[in-house]
């Protein structure tokens, strides 16, 4: 079967490797065994994106991820995502300058979210996702409403982001911690929350969260393939 090839715009590592890991495993599922379509990745050094992150550079981090997109067009990549949450707040800066295609992650969130029936979700991230209006403007688009964390609960999750999950530390007091944040969402009448950082899949999930998990790094993934291996039309081509 033709496929389409998608290209990885990656940040964070862990994030990145579990969208790679779903695109891998879930596209056997879908096409036969071992088969996936053409998968290829490039990432500048996490520093950098940090870096210019801290001092609210997002024209440098959007430049990044123009960079990143470029070198995966001139190697044949079809259409392009980025399996990390935060940087998306960049992608105005560089939309009419992107070489092909690319999917928004919180597109592939909202729509799922529209599709199981939710109304009311829960945002968690970085301090600079939940912040944006990387979710807010998607979610409103569809008639979601959302409930963003307290500024303690952002500064507590950002941590915990930053300085465990994005190098594959996972420490029972966090895990905890992020249940506590989805609790609290729950008591303020979310019925789902987005686990809106592509590591927090890591920690949380369907089976010790108290609201229905949406998930950001596994439903872009499902996205792209469903891009990558559906008919290619001028919408797919835009």
């Amino acid at each position: 079967m033709t496929s389409q090839h998608i290209g990885i715009v990656a940040c964070s590592a862990p994030g990145a490797a579990l969208c790679y890991q779903t695109l891998c495993s879930e596209g056997a599922a879908l096409l036969g065994p071992y088969e996936h379509p053409e998968i290829s990745m490039h990432s500048p050094s996490f520093a950098t994106y940090n870096e210019r992150m801290e001092r609210d550079d997002w024209r440098g981090v959007g430049e990044l991820m123009l960079d990143s997109a470029k070198k995966l067009a001139a190697i044949g990549a079809d259409f392009l995502i980025c399996p990390d949450n935060t940087i998306h707040q960049a992608l105005p800066f560089i939309n009419d300058r992107l070489p092909v295609p690319w999917l928004h992650i919180a597109d592939a969130v909202a729509e799922e979210a529209a599709t199981r029936g939710f109304s009311r979700l829960g945002l968690t991230g970085t301090r600079w996702l939940v912040r944006s209006d990387v979710y807010p403007d998607k979610l409103s688009a569809r008639g979601l409403e959302y409930v963003r964390p307290s500024d303690e609960a952002r500064e507590k999750m950002n941590r915990i982001i930053m300085e465990e999950l994005v190098y594959g530390i996972i420490k029972p007091e966090s895990v905890e911690y992020f249940q506590g944040v989805v609790d609290a969402m729950k008591t303020q009448g979310c019925d789902a929350v987005i686990l809106g950082c592509t590591e927090i899949p890591l920690i949380i999930s369907d089976s010790n969260s108290s609201l229905p998990t949406l998930d950001s790094t596994r439903l872009l993934a499902r996205a792209a393939l469903h891009r990558a291996t559906g008919p290619v039309t001028s919408a797919s081509r835009r």
